[in-house]
């Protein structure tokens, strides 16, 4: 990447997990300890990334920085962002009653100013990724191209044995590039298969987005529309793959679908983890990982 900016990591970390039930983001899965965050971020650095800025919230800032951020620290840049209700366009109150966190898009346009004008990568905490999901993600912020990118995931290979998920489920034209995103809730395996709502091989997206810089004024775009026709619905959420969708049905962004067949797991419910610690203890002893990552 010679005289070019390098991404920067942007992670989404300021939920609770309420399904969960607690800081799933601080919960130790890999044999030496690790939080699913520590495999992303190595496998980050093991990409090109040098900088990762965190989105998380004030009332666990001290936990956070000292049982996750610290580690990183030495091996690349740590910075912090942080989400809450009140952040909103000028002009513009919390309304009353409102509790629940206005949404990834809003976690993201949260970050904006820390962030800055480089290319950056959009993550969630509490996914698994794998490792050709961050290469690829590094690989598009190397080439001289304007466009920005999704890594698009099989939707059979992203369900939770233990229950019902939301998705992000995606339309790709012929040549690549993403139409729409419709957010889809309550998907179980029995929605899954023949004669039911999805086949499991649709595309979706899990929030793992490669942007240009120039996204920060769609997203203000967007966010501010969001605000001017849903900010008094208590339970609205401004989602950032409806923003990405919006953008596109306007005709003012372009953005690829990179497909990729690298492994997907995370921790939606607390009865997700024994699985998640079997197949990271397994990576492991195949020599995909070391026993301890930092």
């Amino acid at each position: 990447m010679t005289g070019m900016a390098s991404p920067t990591l942007l992670v989404l970390a300021a939920g609770m997990g309420s399904r969960y039930g607690g800081l799933k983001q601080l919960d130790p899965v890999g044999p030496g300890g690790e939080t699913i965050l520590d495999y992303a971020v190595f496998e980050a650095i093991r990409a090109v990334f040098d900088r990762v800025v965190f989105v998380i919230r004030d009332d666990f800032e001290e936990a956070f920085r000292r049982q996750v951020g610290a580690k990183y620290e030495g091996r690349l840049r740590v910075e912090y962002a942080f989400q809450s209700l009140d952040q909103l366009p000028e002009g513009v109150s919390v309304p009353e009653g409102r509790e629940k966190p206005w949404g990834t898009g809003h976690a993201v346009w949260c970050a904006r100013q820390v962030v800055g004008t480089v290319p950056f990568a959009v993550i969630n905490a509490d996914d698994f990724l794998g490792r050709d999901s961050m290469a690829q993600l590094a690989n598009f912020a190397a080439e001289p191209d304007a466009d920005h990118m999704m890594v698009g995931y099989t939707l059979a290979n992203t369900l939770s044995e233990q229950g019902a998920v939301s998705r992000g489920v995606c339309q790709v034209d012929e040549e690549g590039l993403l139409t729409e995103v419709v957010e889809h809730t309550g998907i179980g395996r029995s929605d899954v298969g023949e004669g039911a709502a999805f086949t499991g091989q649709e595309i979706v997206s899990m929030n793992c987005w490669l942007f240009q810089p120039v996204f920060w004024e769609a997203l203000e775009r967007q966010w501010r529309a969001f605000v001017a026709s849903r900010l008094e619905e208590p339970k609205a959420e401004f989602y950032l793959p409806a923003a990405v969708s919006g953008e596109i049905e306007a005709g003012r962004a372009t953005v690829r679908v990179r497909r990729t067949e690298a492994a997907w797991f995370g921790v939606t419910y607390r009865e997700d983890k024994p699985v998640v610690q079997a197949t990271l203890a397994a990576m492991v002893a195949r020599g995909e990982y070391p026993g301890q990552l930092f």
